[in-house]
């Protein structure tokens, strides 16, 4: 009688369905497992929608918000201050110790001339680095794996029940739901025997699948080894679930070189709320509570973390009713273990002449990319513009040193 658990059928549903294409290559050889030589991970956080930019961060000098958009205006009273006279969001307090350490900072007026008002153009364009044409398919954060070298089956995470595209491509990506659900089902005293058992079915079979089967049961076992508390007084609501898993695997040595995670509820056409409170207000407090929570559990480890927080398209400049419509000139968010050059980073040359009613574009998209990939791990301006072909980088000084 054979045990359910040294079947092929019971591995996939119990550990492989959390991992997408666990039966492709775009799961790393477990040959190249546990060699990573970059140090440091870097999570790329997106906000599905087309968050309003000028709601997160705004100038106190100019007179046009205050025709254009009455009732979206920055209250001074509970606004954090930046630096160049502007104001942050008063649902960012949970970060304020980051902002008075010089650890997060905002890049105002991001765009690219190709990006257009469609969310599936938008996000496609962004997730890629590019025009499809361009990128030949892969995403942006599975070039920046290039660059990095060999590592763990970690190297790179999405969380989410599929992979972003942002992390398709040519290397191995995992897609978590939860890092505990990456286990097997059954009695644990036939983990190991199932695990022996599976790599020998798929051993030695001349098929892509033999490597990602392999990554998988390596991914697997160090799952197993791993223990994990959050640190005390951190609790996880929201897209902090999402910050939870990550923090999870950098905790327990995963060697995370990238990961991504998404966040759904920013197209704000009506109901978008005050500065004080509503909708926006909300989804803002949501954000900011999770990435407080992931710093505080990763202790001393988050020294070695960016987190970097963007949208496809920012919003327009005028009010719309209740909400704003779609435009451009959005804002990055960063979150770094290392001191940054400043609250407010990157060109503002103001809102005297807009862009077709939206904030032009000061600070090109795939730049700020390109520099925070470029900051987080060292590479050079060649290793960047491998990332996004195509185009001419322009590095920018994210960081302090």
């Amino acid at each position: 009688m054979r045990h359910p658990e040294l079947s092929r059928r019971a591995f996939l549903t119990g550990a492989a369905a959390t991992v997408t294409a666990v039966a492709t290559s775009q799961v790393l050889p477990g040959r190249a497992a546990y060699a990573a030589p970059a140090r440091g991970t870097l999570v790329h956080v997106f906000l599905h929608g087309g968050l309003d930019g000028l709601s997160v961060v705004a100038p106190t000098d100019e007179p046009v918000l205050e025709d254009a958009r009455p009732n979206l205006l920055m209250t001074e009273r509970t606004a954090l201050a930046v630096d160049r006279s502007f104001r942050l969001n008063s649902a960012f307090a949970p970060l304020s110790r980051y902002l008075k350490d010089g650890q997060l900072g905002f890049i105002p007026g991001v765009s690219d001339p190709r990006l257009s008002r469609s969310h599936f153009q938008a996000v496609d364009m962004c997730d890629l680095g590019g025009l499809p044409r361009e990128a030949g398919g892969r995403g942006w954060l599975d070039r920046l794996v290039d660059q990095l070298g060999p590592g763990t089956a970690f190297r790179g995470v999405g969380v989410g029940s599929t992979l972003p595209r942002s992390l398709v491509g040519a290397n191995g990506a995992l897609a978590l739901s939860t890092v505990d659900g990456l286990a097997l089902n059954g009695e644990a005293r036939f983990a190991d025997p199932t695990l022996a058992a599976i790599g020998a079915l798929y051993k030695d079979i001349n098929h892509p699948v033999q490597d990602a089967v392999g990554a998988t049961l390596g991914a697997v076992r160090a799952v197993r080894g791993m223990t994990y508390a959050p640190a005390p007084g951190v609790e996880y609501d929201g897209i902090g679930h999402a910050f939870r898993q990550v923090a999870q695997l950098i905790k327990g040595g995963a060697s995370v070189r990238v990961a991504a995670i998404a966040m759904a509820g920013w197209d704000t056409h009506e109901d978008q709320g005050t500065q004080d409170g509503g909708y926006l207000h909300a989804r803002l407090s949501d954000l900011a509570r999770g990435m407080a929570a992931f710093f505080t559990d990763l202790g001393p480890a988050a020294a070695d973390v960016t987190v970097v927080v963007s949208s496809e398209f920012g919003r327009r400049v005028a009010e719309s009713g209740t909400g704003s419509d779609h435009g451009h000139g959005g804002v990055v968010m960063l979150l770094s273990g290392r001191r940054l050059s400043g609250s407010l980073i990157g060109r503002w040359d103001g809102l005297v002449t807009l862009d077709s009613g939206d904030v032009p574009e000061f600070n090109n998209l795939f730049d700020v990319y390109g520099s925070v990939a470029q900051g987080q791990f060292g590479l050079t301006d060649a290793q960047v513009a491998k990332i996004f072909p195509q185009r001419r980088y322009a590095p920018m000084k994210l960081f302090s040193a």
